[in-house]
């Protein structure tokens, strides 16, 4: 038993012996060697070489922004920021077109403006017409005239009855005064309402007598009755319309001739042609041809 430790400790101490000796003769491993690529023979194609990938530096930290304290004590007020308002854009103006020099024009002439003519008269409004009531005594020219003087007058159209006829000189005022009662017997039977005075249009004359149209001014008929049928030859019709040249006549009917001889020479006075039809306003009733104040209204219209 003895003889086995002791080989066991010979055996012991030849490890310990061996392995120093085999830790000290130990040779480092060699390094990698550096070596630099052999060239390529000639007229050998030369790889593409690998590019390097760049390294990018790590990002440089930021130091954080010192917030300063706040100081004790009444801070500053700081100031509203304004308001922005919003800004419109500019319109794109297009540029301005350039401008071509245009050929002078000839001048023309001012328009040649048509002579003034006479000034019409204007007709004032009748009582009629101011009232809306219908005047059995208004007259055509509206106003009573002057026996000493001319009007310039103008006449407006308005309805009448009116009656045709003829007669000789002597018996000329009771043929119109027969037909002036005929006019408003067919006037009340219509129920129309006498609206003026009656006249006379004197349509030819000659040496021994005249014809003519009796007319009697009326209003409009009541709602119902406004086709009346007229007899004794009675028709419906309108009185002459337009500038007219009124001459008054106050005397007896039997002087008449007289008035009308003063219209000739005014008229020829002042060159003044006229158509032929005369027409006749009797202002006062026809009832005695030797009344001296009978006024009657005598039209002349200029041509």
């Amino acid at each position: 038993m003895q003889h086995f430790w002791i080989a066991v400790g010979a055996f012991a101490a030849l490890l310990s012996v061996g392995g120093v000796a085999v830790a000290q003769t130990r040779v480092a491993p060699p390094g990698a060697v550096e070596s630099a690529p052999l060239a390529p023979p000639p007229g050998a194609a030369v790889p593409a070489q690998p590019v390097p990938a760049q390294v990018q530096p790590a990002p440089v930290p930021t130091p954080p922004t010192a917030v300063p304290e706040p100081v004790p004590g009444p801070q500053p007020v700081q100031p509203a920021p304004a308001p922005t308002l919003p800004v419109t854009p500019e319109p794109v103006r297009p540029a301005p077109t350039p401008q071509v020099p245009l050929e002078p024009q000839p001048v023309q002439p001012p328009p040649t403006l048509p002579a003034p003519g006479p000034v019409q008269p204007v007709q004032p409004p009748t009582l009629q017409q101011q009232t809306g009531t219908i005047d059995p005594n208004a007259t055509l020219a509206g106003k009573r005239g002057d026996q000493s003087d001319v009007d310039e007058v103008l006449l407006v159209a308005k309805p009448v009855l009116k009656l045709s006829g003829a007669a000789s000189w002597d018996e000329g005022f009771k043929r119109l005064a027969e037909s002036f009662r005929v006019l408003r017997q067919e006037a009340e039977r219509a129920r129309l309402p006498v609206a003026g005075r009656p006249l006379t249009l004197f349509l030819e004359t000659d040496d021994n007598g005249f014809r003519y149209e009796a007319m009697l001014p009326v209003g409009p008929a009541p709602e119902g009755e406004r086709n009346a049928t007229f007899g004794n030859g009675v028709r419906p019709g309108l009185t002459p319309a337009g500038p007219s040249l009124r001459f008054v006549h106050v005397a007896p009917y039997d002087d008449i001739d007289s008035t009308y001889e003063t219209i000739t020479a005014y008229l020829e006075a002042k060159s003044i042609t006229v158509k032929d039809a005369f027409l006749e306003e009797y202002v006062g009733d026809l009832t005695d041809p030797a009344d001296p104040n009978l006024e009657i209204n005598v039209y002349v219209q200029p041509r």
